[in-house]
């Protein structure tokens, strides 16, 4: 939406009372709900701060970095379903939050981001120069690319409506981040007379009485099939849409596997969890996927990550896909059925038809597919040679903290051993960063988690949690419930098995050239409690004690640095193919 859009088109006027821009942003984002907003400050964004300091009704959380402010506003939205908000400053403190700005927008994690920029007469405009005012940096042309939108406010006139127009397209359609710019002389001028409003499109979808049709064919298939699944993806979630989901899915009776970004739908008590799908997912999920002969698929993009590099295993199988946005369908995978929807209409719809059908029971596809998770559970697959087991380990862990609220991982072997073994509780949130995939995610993320949500567990590797460790800061300042944990193998341990398959061991950059420290002496150094541990077998007194700590604490646990992530489906294979190799029985 361009700038003239924005400006255009209105519907109503209203005068202000006098005040500033930055007087007015302040009372606006207390007016929708924001609770919190995350920053660092600096020259360009000081009118901002004060006015939210002086107006008082909504927390300034000062962070370390802004990449860690834009990643706790990426998991305040996620939580919320509002937009999470960070500001930053012109030039470094902008760009720094480009790496959050983009993992939000892959996410589908609704956030406004604020940045200061220079004066206008201070900015170089048409000049063939690189930079007029110090730090003077044109973030917006950067941030188009990861945004829904990202505009330049020139004048204090254009502020509402930009303001208006922001808030509404990160949360419509397919959520995301937008960027507005604000010189600082704009946000020290004083509000005009009027209060521009627009209208924004909504999510290009069919009309109702057009998906009712679409679903009910969808309906007839899945309750015809021999052997149905539903795959829930990210979309399920960002479309508040996993609470309806939860009350339908048990009246079809049809089991579900999960991408990803979609581990937390169903709880791990619920009978039709199946697992997690994809390159390394749990292989009796896999197997569940590719021998379903009619799927259902929500919300999930169907990147290489989840089907694997060869497709031609899905082509007996009849694929209805729903999504909000009609380029995802059809994108990778060909031949599914698209049904242009958001997956709240699509589940409210579908709850609707759904006692028009008669759905067989499925007792025999869900122990079929029970029987093949036994042959080899997820702690099973590393063997019993291990001094402490990732998958067994995040087993008990998760398990042994029913209360947190939310479970938040970093990038690497930590986030899919999580993913293929916690124990996910009833409305537990599980929060990891999937299409940027960006390290340094989990302690930003935990830290904005732990304040929106209460008691919450953190996972990270040694690498990951590496890339934003100065947010200890933050975390012991706040005395956050936080329980962090760090897997540590000395190693990059991903990108190291990789180049065990793929580069003849040459360790180059994850082993050789790269070193980790004692987090145990870091954290302390911070005032957070911390212990380490290295066997399986001491794993119950640390949680005991984790659970003695009234605030943070953190908990190192050494992991063999040899340590694989298995099951996983080499390139050029299909997900039914799975390494280490394992031939199922029934």
């Amino acid at each position: 939406m361009s700038r003239s859009q924005i400006v255009t088109g209105l519907t109503k006027n209203k005068a202000f009372q006098k005040m500033t821009v930055a007087e007015y942003i302040a009372g606006e984002l207390y007016r929708r709900g924001i609770e919190r907003v995350f920053e660092v400050t600096g020259g360009m964004i000081t009118y901002l701060l004060d006015a939210l300091h002086r107006d008082g009704r909504v927390q300034i959380v000062s962070l370390r970095h802004e990449q860690a402010a834009a990643m706790a506003a990426d998991a305040y939205g996620r939580l919320t379903g509002k937009p999470g908000v960070a500001l930053a400053t012109s030039g470094p403190g902008a760009v720094n939050l480009l790496t959050g700005m983009a993992g939000a927008f892959f996410d589908s994690s609704p956030a406004v981001f604020i940045t200061g920029q220079v004066n206008r007469n201070e900015q170089r405009g048409a000049k063939a120069i690189r930079q007029q005012g110090f730090q003077e940096t044109d973030i917006v042309a950067m941030a188009r690319t990861v945004t829904k939108g990202a505009w330049l406010v020139e004048d204090a006139a254009a502020l509402p409506a930009m303001l208006e127009a922001a808030f509404r397209l990160a949360v419509e359609g397919r959520p995301g981040p937008v960027l507005l710019d604000i010189p600082m002389d704009v946000q020290c001028s004083e509000m005009g007379g009027t209060r521009d409003k627009e209208t924004l499109s909504e999510c290009d979808a069919c009309g109702r009485d057009g998906l009712v049709p679409a679903i009910r064919e969808a309906l007839s298939a899945l309750a015809g099939a021999q052997r149905p699944l539903i795959l829930v993806g990210g979309g399920v979630q960002a479309a508040r849409a996993a609470e309806p989901f939860r009350c339908w899915s048990p009246r079809i009776g049809i089991p579900v596997v999960h991408s990803l970004m979609g581990v937390d739908v169903l709880p791990s008590a619920s009978p039709l969890r199946v697992g997690l799908v994809g390159t390394n997912g749990n292989r009796w999920a896999n197997k569940a996927l590719s021998d379903a002969d009619v799927i259902l698929v929500l919300g999930s993009r169907l990147d290489i990550r989840q089907t694997g590099s060869v497709l031609n295993g899905f082509a007996r199988q009849r694929i209805f896909h729903v999504d909000c946005v009609e380029a995802q369908i059809n994108n990778r995978l060909d031949g599914c059925v698209p049904i242009l929807a958001d997956i709240s209409e699509f589940v409210e719809i579908a709850d609707e038809a759904t006692s028009a059908i008669d759905w067989p029971e499925r007792s025999a596809w869900i122990g079929r597919i029970g029987q093949w998770r036994r042959q080899r559970t997820d702690c099973e697959e590393l063997g019993k040679d291990l001094p402490l087991n990732p998958n067994l380990f995040i087993h008990e862990l998760t398990g042994a903290f029913p209360a947190a609220r939310v479970i938040v991982t970093d990038v690497g072997q930590n986030q899919l051993w999580a993913a293929q073994s916690a124990c996910i509780g009833d409305r537990q949130r599980f929060l990891s960063p999937g299409g940027l995939g960006a390290m340094g995610f989990a302690l930003p993320a935990a830290i904005s988690a732990a304040m929106t949500s209460g008691e919450t567990i953190m996972i990270a590797g040694d690498g990951g949690f590496q890339m934003n460790i100065q947010e200890l800061q933050s975390v012991a300042h706040h005395a956050l419930p936080l329980r962090m944990v760090v897997l540590n193998n000395q190693s990059l341990g991903m990108v190291r098995q990789f180049q065990d398959a793929y580069f003849g061991s040459r360790h180059q950059s994850t082993v050789w050239g790269y070193s980790a420290p004692d987090f145990t002496k870091v954290a302390l150094a911070y005032g957070v409690p911390a212990i380490t541990i290295s066997e399986t077998g001491a794993c119950h007194a640390a949680f005991e004690w984790m659970r003695r700590q009234d605030g943070p604490c953190l908990l190192q646990v050494m992991v063999a640095p040899t340590t694989d992530l298995y099951p996983k489906v080499k390139f050029g294979r299909a997900l039914s193919e799975m390494e280490p190799a394992l031939e199922f029985n029934g």
